[in-house]
């Protein structure tokens, strides 16, 4: 269901005062309790004073975030109707579903920073706003669902566990829900694909190569590393990231590699050794060029996974103005009746 904010304004209130600005002390003892509170490990909430700075890196994450659960319904949600049996089908109708929810919930964190969702749904779809580069790569086989529930939301999970801790109320309590849901779907798509290499010669076969196509860009997922990500560090000082690009990858890697023994598969990485000085796994160079390439719009499905949900955002425009003018007569009706 559409759930935009529906607390729509009197027409016949009085108009707003200016707020006169406040005196260079009075912002100075703003800005020492909110550093005090992040510095306590305390949660910053949508009523509380906080940096212009701070509140415009969680719009930008939040809503790339929401970007991300909507788009990311799209490679699935393609196989929906190929699913191999009514079981799969069912597991796999719901977890599309489980991620338009996730949006839901993030682009509701979103407005309380005060943005609207028309505003962050216009800059997606007008290609200002950036969502995960993984998405934009093509699912081919059936086997490509049980790799992106293994793989992809197993990297999610890894990237999205810390966020619960992060020092925005509504981001981090949003996230406790969507990481029990994302942790349900990493563990279905692993049964999902141990039961294909229990399957036939052609099924295995199915299930490497869908590996040997998602490994490289699921690392990359986590973003440049530290070095080339200049925003991390204001990131992990205002508590809203937790862990750097590159120690939450290194987790992923030595968390995947056990994982990958038990399905029978290898991963596609000659450099990959365990190093036993420093108690972890090494890994082959990551290609950036292909990772900035997708990220500034020229992957595989860039554009077809954009025009799909301008599409569907414009298809469903009668549902928004239909729940818009419902909200406006409850309105009307509540007002007559406390008249």
């Amino acid at each position: 269901m559409y759930t935009q904010a529906l607390d729509l304004p009197d027409p016949h209130a009085a108009p707003l005062k200016a707020v006169a600005a406040q005196s260079d002390a009075a912002q100075d003892a703003l800005q020492t309790r909110f550093d005090a509170k992040i510095d306590a490990d305390g949660k910053i909430e949508p009523q509380d004073w906080m940096p212009e700075a701070y509140r415009k890196t969680l719009v930008r994450q939040i809503s790339q975030h929401a970007h991300s659960e909507i788009i990311g319904m799209q490679p699935e949600g393609n196989w929906i109707s190929r699913a191999p049996s009514l079981k799969r089908k069912a597991i796999l109708l719901a977890k599309v579903q489980d991620e338009g929810g996730h949006g839901l919930y993030l682009y509701s964190a979103a407005e309380t920073l005060g943005t609207s969702r028309d505003q962050v749904l216009d800059a997606l779809h007008t290609g200002k706003a950036k969502y995960s580069s993984i998405f934009n790569y093509p699912t081919l086989t059936w086997a490509d669902m049980g790799v992106i529930g293994w793989l992809v939301d197993g990297a999610a999970i890894m990237n999205q566990v810390p966020i619960c801790r992060c020092s925005y109320g509504p981001y981090a309590r949003a996230m406790i829900r969507i990481c029990k849901e994302e942790s349900f779907h990493q563990r279905q798509g692993f049964e999902n694909l141990m039961v294909m290499m229990a399957g036939t010669p052609a099924q295995r076969a199915m299930v490497q190569d869908a590996v040997n196509r998602w490994w490289w860009p699921v690392l990359a997922m986590f973003g440049p590393p530290d070095a080339d990500s200049p925003n991390s560090a204001q990131g992990m000082r205002w508590g809203i990231k937790r862990i750097s690009n590159d120690d939450l990858r290194q987790k992923f890697v030595d968390a995947t590699v056990p994982q990958a023994k038990v399905l029978g598969v290898t991963l596609p990485d000659p450099d990959l050794k365990w190093d036993e000085g420093k108690q972890c796994h090494d890994y082959g160079a990551i290609d950036w060029d292909e990772f900035w390439a997708t990220v500034n719009g020229n992957g595989p499905c860039n554009k077809e996974r954009l025009a799909t949900r301008v599409k569907a955002h414009e298809s469903g425009q009668w549902v928004r103005e239909a729940a818009m003018a419902h909200a406006r007569k409850q309105q009307q009706r509540a007002m007559k009746e406390a008249a």
